[in-house]
């Protein structure tokens, strides 16, 4: 069983949250928006990912397995596109666990 706990919000904002084109109680509101805010960073995080996979032309995994960083001489844009790309497939990972947990 879930414990509840209480949120307080301004009145601002509750009209905000009441004001949404989503049915039901608060709980059921603020559930919809991160849902939102979740897939929505999903989508970057993959837009990422798929652009870089695009770039190079292999995937994260063999991109770090072929030390194409190394290869390029360590130049900014490649080290950029490394941190970049890792940021990326770390959020698909986190914003997908987040997204199974909010449905649960």
């Amino acid at each position: 069983m879930m414990s509840q706990a209480t949120l307080a919000v301004s009145e601002r904002i509750a009209q905000h949250l009441a004001n949404l084109p989503v049915e039901g109680d608060t709980d059921h509101k603020l559930r919809a928006l991160l849902e939102a805010e979740y897939r929505r960073r999903l989508s970057r995080y993959s837009l990422t990912d798929r652009l870089l996979r695009e770039k190079y032309g292999l995937s994260f995994e063999e991109f770090e397995r072929q030390k194409i960083t190394a290869q390029r001489n360590y130049s900014w844009e490649v080290e950029s596109d490394a941190v970049e790309w890792d940021l990326a497939i770390s959020g698909i990972q986190s914003t997908q666990r987040r997204l199974i947990e909010l449905s649960e």
